[in-house]
């Protein structure tokens, strides 16, 4: 780490919990972002901002004026433009040292198996329980701890499945396979800051997994009511049943 980049963490830095060495492994490490809408857009910026030294940007849509409302990675100047070139611009204003990989395909099931082998980290920002199954199913696989996060309308959870652990659930372990249409912000609405406060706790789980900072999410899911500012934590066991993690 250079004079430059201590001056920039320095914030960091000072804190015990993560120190020059919690601050070096944040410039070590690599992480997938699948979805640069309203999660992944705070998501992609603090991260960038804490140091984290590669960003893999993952989403196939481009940024639409009904995106901006929430949206806070992308501009009315790149309505039109891919979302994560878009956000790729905005991560390199922030932080021109985090190196951006950006990837605009949709993933399959043996792309995501093959990202995920090369990162530490994954970060479930979409809205979309296809994708979040396969996501689910390649980190299990690869066992790379995934940070989980959703937001309609007014209420969010985010949660941390680490299958390094013995003890931590999956995503299929909290929800089953069902074929029915799920709700999204196009169909359902959402209310624009709260989408902030959901990505910024992935973020902020994603700092803490990789600097190695307090206890994670893993095992427990915490559930926001925007209407009432009210948090909740509901435990969430492995189940032993789970055609993904095996439960054991």
């Amino acid at each position: 780490m250079d004079d430059r980049q201590l001056l920039r963490y320095s914030r960091h830095i000072m804190l015990p919990e993560i120190d020059l060495d919690g601050q070096e492994a944040l410039l070590r490490s690599r992480v997938l972002i699948v979805g640069l809408g309203g999660l992944g857009s705070p998501v992609a910026l603090y991260l960038a901002a804490s140091g984290v030294g590669e960003l893999w940007l993952a989403d196939h849509d481009e940024v639409e004026p009904s995106n901006l409302q929430r949206q806070i990675a992308h501009t009315t100047a790149r309505v039109g433009q891919s979302k994560v070139v878009s956000a790729a611009q905005a991560v390199q204003a922030l932080n021109p040292d985090t190196l951006v990989t950006p990837l605009h395909e949709a993933l399959n099931a043996e792309r995501l198996a093959t990202l995920t082998e090369q990162v530490d980290l994954v970060v479930d920002a979409t809205d979309n329980f296809g994708v979040r199954y396969a996501i689910n199913a390649a980190c299990v696989r690869t066992r790379t701890p995934l940070v989980s996060g959703a937001a309609i309308r007014l209420e969010g959870q985010v949660t941390v499945f680490d299958s390094r652990r013995s003890d931590s659930p999956c995503y299929r372990c909290l929800y089953d396979v069902h074929d029915d249409e799920p709700l999204n912000c196009a169909t359902s609405g959402v209310m624009a800051p709260l989408v902030g406060v959901i990505g910024s706790m992935q973020a902020l789980e994603a700092v803490k997994l990789l600097a190695g900072v307090g206890d994670s999410l893993a095992g427990r899911l915490l559930i926001f009511d925007a209407a009432r500012s009210e948090w909740r934590e509901l435990a969430l066991p492995r189940d032993p049943n789970c055609p993904v993690c095996g439960g054991g």
